[in-house]
């Protein structure tokens, strides 16, 4: 038996909110389910009876915040045909132009806020003379603070939009981002953005991962006995090393020095001797294992704060504000113990066959979780108990509703996960869907029948947009999507997550110094679920773009079908196996 299946699953015991919430109206023609994200909920709706009548033109979308005494209504940057302005930038009121899916990401304003927040979905309905009328709707409440597990767990993402019509609307300057990213990594640590609006950009931008980060450390700072644990592989961030400087010898780092990274000039080198002058040269390190010390953990263990960060967010530049990418941040005292431990043996280790034998090596770490089945591994592993097979055969062998994957460098490492994945995506029972790096700088789209979308431009310029869409910032270069996970049947009760460093390639298994998660829990892997949904869709929609009449340039909603020979906007969502498939797994 695979051993992280072995043990069987532990509902939480604490589990708080609802994950996942319904609507309730008997009344309405359709039904509604909300799922929890990170800083995001994924609205799923489905007609109860049949498919809908063909004056249905989509779904008007509203939120309340928390104590709130008013509804805002959801923006679409479709409309209908004639309302479509030459060079318009507003944005429509789902209200008037409707959302026309079965699903919908979104991000509200505030999703910090305590208590619930309210969603109301309305069907819309127009007739011959294009009038718009409402059906009845569904609502929900559900809460959305972002501590996935308050005090044990918390899941946090980084936004990896700067190709998005979003980061044009609010931060782009003249289709650039040189005024707020460095030219290259080795300028990271000198670089000074002079961008009016730095500050609100980078939140955006790095979202809740670069938030938790910075906050992890500024408690480690305000802990003045705690001591301090680090292991960087990009390291260019300036915010990152001037906290770590503020803890004196009270921080021990560990720095990789592979290809760039040793080279004269580079940032890691940089920050080597930024760091021996406050810490002391006994404190930080420089090691490469095998190939990479490919690490991004930080360990924080003092009387008030005991933590742990691992992931694939690097500490650098790229890794918070540009990059798809995530941390994990673990409390208590046997998570601290268990990366602590790790470190100690990197640190005593130069060469992947004395890691490979240490306890961090050679076992599914448990991580001590109240009721949270959430363990950790890391490499580089020996022979007797490498991960990489293991992982595979869950995916292949295991897999009985759905996958869900965004896996950085996939195509670039051929082998067992690559294999594993096209089995499961080869089996019509299963849902697929995933999203990997073709090449460097180059994205593909899975979808669940295996095909391959075009790979849409790193960025979209004028000539590729259609109205109403503007030309996207340039910069920012290099491989955007640095995820490494997959999900495994999010919507059953043995709903898994494996995610980390770790590329899920024989080099991140035994040559390299990585971190690698399992967590076994419906929530954490609902998470999981929707960043890769809203990934999938983002990329999607941007081929969408990239591909319109070039004639028309222009993409606007459907209006219903006049015609007998007219398709309703919805035809393919019960017509085509995946779309069927699609409407119906999140309801």
């Amino acid at each position: 038996m695979n051993p992280v299946l072995a043990t069987p699953l532990t509902p939480a015991v604490s589990p708080g909110p609802p994950s996942q919430v319904t609507g309730s109206n008997p009344n309405a023609l359709f039904t509604l389910k909300i799922h929890r994200g990170e800083g995001m909920a994924l609205l799923a709706m489905n007609w109860k009876n049949g498919r809908p009548s063909n004056d249905f033109v989509g779904f008007a979308i509203e939120y309340k915040e928390p104590n709130g005494n008013k509804f805002w209504a959801l923006q679409n940057r479709l409309t209908f045909p004639g309302q479509t302005k030459s060079k318009d930038t507003n944005k429509f009121s789902t209200l008037r132009a409707p959302i026309q899916k079965f699903r919908w990401v979104h991000f509200p304003l505030n999703a910090d806020l305590p208590g619930n927040f309210t969603y109301r979905v309305t069907p819309v309905f127009m007739t011959a003379t294009d009038e718009l009328s409402y059906g009845e709707a569904q609502t929900a409440d559900i809460v959305l603070a972002s501590e996935t597990y308050p005090g044990q767990l918390n899941i946090a993402f980084t936004r990896g939009f700067v190709s998005s019509q979003a980061f044009v609307d609010y931060y782009s300057q003249d289709g650039k981002i040189s005024t707020l990213l460095p030219a290259s990594a080795k300028k990271g640590l000198t670089f000074t953005p002079t961008h009016p609006k730095a500050k609100q950009a980078y939140t955006w931008m790095g979202f809740e991962a670069y938030r938790e980060i910075l906050k992890l450390l500024d408690e480690a700072i305000a802990d003045t006995e705690a001591k301090v644990m680090v292991v960087a592989y990009d390291f260019n961030e300036p915010d990152v090393v001037d906290r770590l400087v503020r803890l004196g010898n009270r921080v021990r780092v560990i720095i990789d020095n592979s290809a760039d990274h040793k080279k004269e000039g580079s940032a890691e080198n940089q920050a080597e001797d930024i760091l021996v002058a406050s810490a002391g040269r006994e404190n930080v390190k420089r090691q490469h294992m095998g190939s990479l010390q490919h690490n991004k953990t930080i360990i924080v263990d003092g009387p008030t704060v005991q933590k742990a960060i691992g992931g694939s967010t690097n500490l650098s530049w790229r890794g918070f504000f540009v990059q798809n990418n995530n941390a994990a941040l673990v409390s208590g005292a046997t998570a601290v113990q268990v990366f602590t431990e790790a470190f100690d043996a990197y640190w005593a280790s130069d060469l992947p066959a004395d890691f490979g034998t240490s306890p961090g090596a050679s076992a599914w770490n448990d991580l001590g979780l109240q009721g949270i089945d959430a363990r950790v591994s890391f490499s580089p592993h020996a022979d007797d108990n490498e991960r990489l097979n293991e992982v595979a055969d869950d995916i292949s062998n295991n897999t009985t509703s759905s996958c869900f994957y965004s896996l950085a460098f996939l195509y670039e490492t051929p082998g067992v996960i690559l294999d594993a994945i096209k089995k499961v995506t080869n089996e019509k029972e299963i849902f697929v869907y995933g999203i990997s790096d073709k090449k460097v700088g180059g994205i593909t789209v899975t979808d669940p029948d295996g095909n391959k979308l075009p790979v849409a431009p790193a960025a979209l310029g004028a000539d590729d947009l259609p109205q109403p869409f503007k030309e996207e910032a340039t910069g920012g270069s290099g491989t955007r999507m640095h995820h490494k996970f997959v999900v495994i049947d999010f919507d059953k009760p043995t709903a898994r997550v494996y995610f980390g460093s770790y590329n899920f390639s024989v080099a991140a298994d035994t040559k390299n110094g990585e971190n690698l998660f399992v967590i076994k829990d419906r929530r954490v892997a609902t998470s999981y679920m929707i960043e890769a949904v809203r990934i999938f869709d983002h990329y999607e929609f941007r081929n969408i773009q990239a591909s319109a009449d070039k004639k028309k340039k222009v993409l606007e909603l459907a209006k219903p079908p006049v015609k007998p020979s007219d398709k309703a906007w919805w035809e393919e969502d019960y017509t085509d196996a995946i779309k069927i498939r699609d409407r119906e797994l999140f309801v």
